[in-house]
């Protein structure tokens, strides 16, 4: 059974699956990270409802590169524009899981009004959560 560590804000959380066992909701591809959060209550964003037409799923391989599926052009070709794209950069739609993975949620891709909490730019809502902003604090 893979293991799938989600570093939000610096805090993880693991959680397991069985293949074949999911229920699929159309989130992104079967057994994706993004469908793996949302059967799992993981709060990780997909304004395109996970088709392959944005990245606001994008999401940072921290370990277990080698147990995803390998990436597609469509992939590559939107993955190119997403913020701060590095080459562990995967979008959480399209990214099979086949075994044990971490993966970070990076904080600029977060919707914190869904998530059912305030917003202060360049900083976490989440409680005891490192509030590292890499942009200054904006003020009104």
């Amino acid at each position: 059974m893979p293991k799938v560590t989600f570093i939000i804000d610096g805090q993880e959380r693991t959680v397991e699956f069985e293949h074949g066992k999911l229920e699929y909701s159309h989130h992104g591809l079967p057994e994706s990270f993004l469908d793996v959060a949302m059967n799992l209550d993981i709060p990780l964003e997909h304004a395109c409802g996970g088709s392959c037409a944005c990245t606001t799923c994008h999401v940072i391989v921290r370990k277990g590169m080698q147990n995803l599926s390998g990436m597609e052009d469509d992939e590559a070709d939107r993955l190119d524009t997403a913020w701060d794209l590095t080459t562990e950069s995967r979008l959480g739609c399209q990214a099979i899981i086949r075994g044990d993975v971490v993966v970070e949620i990076p904080m600029y891709t977060r919707n914190y009004v869904q998530e059912g909490g305030g917003i202060q730019l360049g900083k976490s809502s989440r409680p005891g959560a490192a509030a590292a902003s890499k942009s200054p604090e904006v003020s009104s």
